[in-house]
């Protein structure tokens, strides 16, 4: 028999605990608020549950939550995990969401979430959408993989890698009981055949009539791969160059850390032929656009499949990506600038941490010096 009565509760308004007994207690706030806490204590550790305010929670409720939450701890439980089990165990579908939702901050575009919902979407949710992810087993996974895991096998490895984050949420969050079988659905699964890791890249002797080719015909996908080309940047830093971020006066690019992939700031030195492109671009520009390249819909940037595509009209087996290591093969093969330099006009991370630590600066005027030389070698009669 508990040691506080229902009169007892009601009549409460002094701050503190007032105990009922086996761990219950009410607890009186200073604006005079109530509300029922359980301490349980195992093992040396202590620890308290809130039950809910008492006035939406009887006595008699209270002592039953908390005998409750005192047989889960017997049994070696987490009552905040068996109590979220209670409350309904999400679907795979309700726990993307929710994944989904709490990812959205950390992601620099809206094009990873946009790869997330369609690959789930495409291959998870037919398979799993609609279970409850404690009822999700490693077969089931499996099985679902198979399906795409050699004719598609980059997907197949998303997927793989999407759905474990997502039950590994639903684990962390009390609706599991176990980790997502991720390593144990790899292995039940046949290798995937080796593919060549780098992009196909156009052999550098041959960049600079590629570019002649390139001018024959003039469009805002030809000016973006042309200078994409002279500035060896990454082909997504240039299709969303806008024009703040053009110094002309100064001749460079500076290019905000939320569009870099190392999440730092880099400053592209321009040559007088990467110039060329921008003031044709200007004369160009669309009305209230800011973008330098802008796409076919107004105020959007070109796609990320136009440069691909536009390769492939020019029987190209190569891609935009590729021509930065045509620049750095160049870079090695055929001058004496240092690799640390090319390295940091490709805004590559330096790997070891002691250099890194030591390397401020970003190597601008040697990088300038070094890109002047690479405009000459691509476009020799400019």
């Amino acid at each position: 028999m508990g040691k506080l009565s229902v009169t007892a509760v009601k009549a409460a308004t002094r701050q503190g605990r007032l105990g009922d007994g086996d761990g219950l207690y009410l607890v009186v706030q200073p604006g005079g608020s109530k509300s029922w806490v359980c301490r349980v204590q195992k093992h040396g550790m202590r620890r308290d549950f809130g039950l809910g305010s008492a006035s939406k929670v009887s006595l008699a409720d209270a002592r039953e939550r908390a005998r409750e939450i005192r047989g889960w701890v017997e049994q070696g439980l987490d009552p905040i995990f068996e109590r979220r089990k209670e409350q309904g165990i999400p679907t795979f579908r309700e726990a993307a969401a929710k994944v989904l939702a709490s990812y959205r901050k950390t992601w620099r575009n809206e094009k990873h979430e946009a790869q997330w919902s369609s690959t789930l979407k495409a291959y998870a949710f037919p398979h799993i959408g609609d279970l409850q992810v404690n009822a999700i087993t490693g077969p089931m996974i499996r099985n679902m993989l198979a399906e795409i895991w050699l004719t598609k096998p980059e997907t197949a490895r998303r997927v793989r890698q999407r759905v474990g984050t997502v039950l590994d949420w639903a684990y962390a969050s009390g609706y599991r009981d176990s980790e997502a079988p991720m390593r144990a659905v790899t292995r039940g699964l046949p290798r995937q055949p080796k593919k060549e890791g780098h992009f196909a890249a156009m052999p550098f002797d041959k960049v600079p009539t590629f570019l002649i080719r390139l001018r024959e015909r003039e469009s805002f996908s030809r000016l973006a791969l042309q200078f994409a080309i002279l500035t060896a940047a990454r082909s997504g830093e240039v299709r969303h160059a806008t024009w703040d971020e053009i110094d002309f006066d100064a001749a460079l690019w500076t290019i905000p850390k939320e569009r870099m992939k190392a999440q730092r700031e880099h400053v592209v030195p321009l040559t007088s032929p990467a110039l060329r492109i921008l003031e044709r671009c200007n004369e160009l520009r669309l009305a209230n656009c800011q973008l330098v390249f802008p796409g076919a819909r107004r105020n959007a940037p070109l796609s990320d499949m136009t440069l691909t595509k536009l390769l492939k009209e020019m029987k190209e087996p190569y891609t935009a990506h590729g021509f930065r290591s045509a620049f750095r093969d160049w870079v090695s093969e055929t001058t004496n600038h240092p690799g640390d330099v090319a390295e940091a006009a490709l805004a590559h991370v330096v790997k070891n941490k002691t250099e890194a630590a030591y390397r401020r600066g970003n190597l601008l005027e040697k990088r300038r010096g070094m890109m002047k030389d690479w405009a000459a070698f691509c476009s020799p009669r400019m």
